[in-house]
């Protein structure tokens, strides 16, 4: 990435736990760094992680977001040794509290609620509660032999934070509970086979990748029409076909009275890109 590529007011501190950076196309890269715990969660990772999405959910200059991570590991998982000081109190009062200090004051379905698309370049190991926030973005690919597993039946934990709510929706019931309750470990080769991953690429070719991707998205796809599309995916997964559709028709005809529609259809004719406005601030 050359300076060039990016704004001046990108975060660059290499000792961040999550490093952002905003290009000028429009995406904005969040970058899980602990790279030596291989990116575990914890370590002031879920609270740096948290501002760096919300200050991208907040930009209008970013149309998409792009989670990675630094180093060998997407995120191993929890991180031991924050989990050590969990380890036999689960019988004190203070042992709710110390894991959600450990996992932070979100879940990870909370990307999901999201307006702006979220693609999960996986670079590496993928487990636990790392692959559970993978699943609960949008979009994924992955570097070829990166390893991923729930592990949570391995620890003697179950299937947790909305991990058994996304899986089966992305690979199915038998699958979900193969993953889950061996807690095996597979490859991003299996994993886009089973639907987790949209492509496997080479490791040096993965962000080359998946930033012309998010970057083709950002240029060509209103921000108003995906933060409602992911609204209504996430949404219409808990109502029938007849709420869907009855809720699909009021949508469509709101978004025909926006500018977006015009200009996408005018751009459309002229045979040009289409110049779509950032995203309007929820009243």
């Amino acid at each position: 990435m050359t300076v060039s590529d990016t704004k001046s007011d990108t975060e660059s501190d290499p000792d961040s736990p999550v490093l952002f950076d905003l290009r000028d196309s429009g995406v904005a890269v969040v970058t899980l760094n602990r790279p030596e715990r291989m990116n575990a969660w914890g370590g002031g990772l879920a609270g740096a992680f948290y501002r760096c999405i919300d200050r991208a959910e907040a930009d209008p200059d970013v149309r998409v977001i792009v989670l990675t991570g630094n180093g060998r590991a997407f995120c191993a998982g929890a991180d031991m040794g924050d989990l050590d000081t969990i380890s036999g109190a689960g019988e004190s009062a203070g042992a709710d509290t110390d894991v959600a200090k450990l996992v932070g004051e979100r879940h990870p379905h909370f990307v999901t609620g999201l307006r702006k698309p979220v693609i999960a370049a996986i670079n590496g190991a993928c487990a636990g509660i790392g692959l559970t926030q993978a699943l609960m973005c949008d979009v994924r690919f992955a570097a070829a032999g990166a390893k991923f597993t729930t592990a949570f039946a391995r620890r003697g934990l179950i299937a947790e934070y909305g991990i058994s709510w996304i899986l089966p929706r992305v690979v199915g019931w038998g699958e979900s509970l193969d993953l889950l309750l061996s807690g095996r470990t597979f490859y991003a080769e299996e994993a886009k086979e089973l639907g987790i991953v949209k492509e496997v690429v080479a490791p040096d070719e993965l962000m080359p990748r998946v930033l012309a991707y998010a970057e083709d998205m950002a240029m060509h796809c209103a921000p108003s029409a995906m933060a409602v599309i992911k609204r209504q995916i996430y949404g219409d997964a808990l109502r029938d076909i007849h709420q869907t559709s009855t809720t699909a028709e009021k949508l469509m005809h709101e978004s025909m009275l926006r500018p977006d529609f015009i200009e996408g259809i005018t751009a459309f004719f002229e045979k040009r890109q289409p110049t779509f406005p950032p995203l309007e601030e929820e009243q």
